[in-house]
């Protein structure tokens, strides 16, 4: 049944350019931007391939490759945690960690005290009666459990006790509909909230800082003690945790606070085989210098060369 289900899942995807092999590409919903950039040179350089590309929180995106077996050639995460914890040995063989990234808050105009907001007072503006605030979904979304790790962090660095608490009350992991909806607003992704902060549903965003500029955002810097921005700070960054969904129900995945780092992997399915060539060929082509340049071109910082943990001989 898993495989008539893959195959009819394979079909859907297929066009009339019955000659172009298709790669199909899960990555997290950060990367849309330039991966869309990516896709449209690296198909003009091998144009016997067309690039599928689904956008996703990155953990929501590595369980439909685990637990449903949707056809994934490559799977790119904006965690590269996400990759060892939950796909590698069976699902992956290597994780490349090839970019990185921060977390900021985003705003618009309209933001109740936009004029005001800094990087040292947030804290107290986000406590404030009235005001809004939204993060992605921990369970499905790095960007989303990186909220809560940033948010405990800030406490300490802030010398505020109860700020995490306070604001969303989620104890040490999140269940869906379980936040204060008067003050918290949780989508599946990131990317899903950014038309919700046009039109004023709520003032501020935990977001990448590669996403707010990519949409020309207004956002506030947050110290690299607490932005999970930099190795210099990677003890200190784990005294933040918080809990995600498993790969079991019930279970439950201990996320630390890290430098931010993102992995890219080949995905390997019995059930739906990859495009193996095709996708070598695409993380090839992402890792390298014309892929590098692309991201730098959006906001993101690479890591050149990538580390590359695993069986390397893959795409080597």
């Amino acid at each position: 049944m898993k495989k008539l289900l893959c195959f009819a899942a394979m079909l859907a995807m297929t066009t009339t350019a019955y000659a172009q092999e298709k790669i199909i590409v899960f990555h997290a919903g950060s990367l849309s931007i330039p991966f869309g950039e990516i896709e449209k040179v690296f198909e003009a350089k091998y144009p016997q391939y067309d690039v599928l590309r689904e956008a996703g929180g990155s953990v929501a995106c590595a369980r439909k490759i685990t637990d449903i077996h949707k056809p994934a050639d490559v799977m790119a995460s904006a965690d590269y945690q996400v990759i060892d914890k939950l796909m590698i040995p069976k699902n992956a063989k290597f994780n490349a960690q090839f970019a990185t990234n921060e977390m900021v808050l985003a705003y618009n105009k309209d933001s109740k005290y936009a004029d005001e907001i800094t990087t040292e007072n947030w804290p107290q503006i986000f406590l404030k009666n009235g005001v809004k605030i939204a993060h992605s979904d921990p369970n499905l979304d790095p960007c989303g459990y990186r909220s809560m790790l940033v948010t405990e962090l800030a406490e300490g660095y802030y010398k505020i006790p109860g700020l995490f608490d306070n604001l969303f009350g989620y104890g040490d992991s999140y269940q869906n509909g379980e936040e204060n909806k008067d003050k918290v607003v949780v989508r599946p992704k990131e990317t899903d909230l950014l038309a919700l902060l046009e039109t004023g549903q709520y003032d501020y965003l935990y977001i990448y800082k590669s996403v707010a500029e990519q949409h020309h955002l207004q956002y506030v810097s947050l110290p690299e003690e607490v932005s999970l921005k930099s190795a210099k700070f990677v003890d200190q960054y784990k005294m933040a945790e918080f809990k995600i969904n498993g790969k079991k129900p019930g279970e439950l995945i201990t996320q630390t606070g890290a430098p931010m780092v993102y992995g890219i992997t080949v995905a390997e399915n019995d059930i739906c085989p990859a495009n193996k060539e095709g996708a070598k060929l695409f993380v090839n082509f992402v890792l390298s210098q014309e892929g590098q340049d692309i991201m730098v071109k959006h906001g993101q910082s690479v890591i050149a060369p990538a580390v590359i943990t695993g069986d390397a001989t893959i795409i080597n």
